[in-house]
C-alpha cells in the first residue's frame, strides 16, 4: 500500500502595516514583530517573504533588512526562496532590493 505524503504547505511570511497579503501564512505589522517572526523561522525554509518599506509612523522595514544582512554577513543567511518587496515608496523599495540582493537573497519588486 502506498502512503500518499502531502507536500508541506508553503511558508509565506509578510511584514506590512496595512495590507492583508492573502497568500501570507503569517503577517507582522511592525519591524519589531517582523524581526520576531523571522527569528521564529530561523531554522526553517521560508518560501516567500513579502516586505513593505514604510510600516507606519517612523517605523520602516530597515531593522528587518539589517537582521537579514547581518545573518548573511555571519555566513548564516535566512533560507528564503524569494523576497518580494512591495511598497508605495520607490526609493525605500529600491534600497531594500539593493541591500538584500548584495547579500545574495533572491529579491523581486512586486505589487501586493
Amino acid at each position: 500500500m502506498k502512503e500518499d505524503l502531502a507536500a508541506p504547505a508553503p511558508v509565506v511570511l509578510g511584514i506590512d502595516d496595512l495590507r492583508s497579503l492573502p497568500r501570507a501564512t503569517r503577517i507582522a505589522r511592525t519591524s519589531r514583530e517582523g524581526i520576531q517572526l523571522l527569528q521564529e523561522h530561523r531554522d526553517s525554509f521560508i518560501d516567500e517573504l513579502w516586505l513593505d518599506h514604510d510600516l507606519g509612523g517612523d517605523d520602516t522595514i530597515m531593522p528587518v533588512v539589517t537582521l537579514m544582512e547581518e545573518a548573511a554577513f555571519n555566513g548564516r543567511p535566512f533560507q528564503i526562496g524569494t523576497v518580494f518587496v512591495h511598497s508605495a515608496n520607490p526609493i525605500g523599495a529600491e534600497t531594500v532590493v539593493r541591500s538584500l540582493t548584495r547579500w545574495n537573497y533572491q529579491v523581486r519588486r512586486a505589487t501586493a
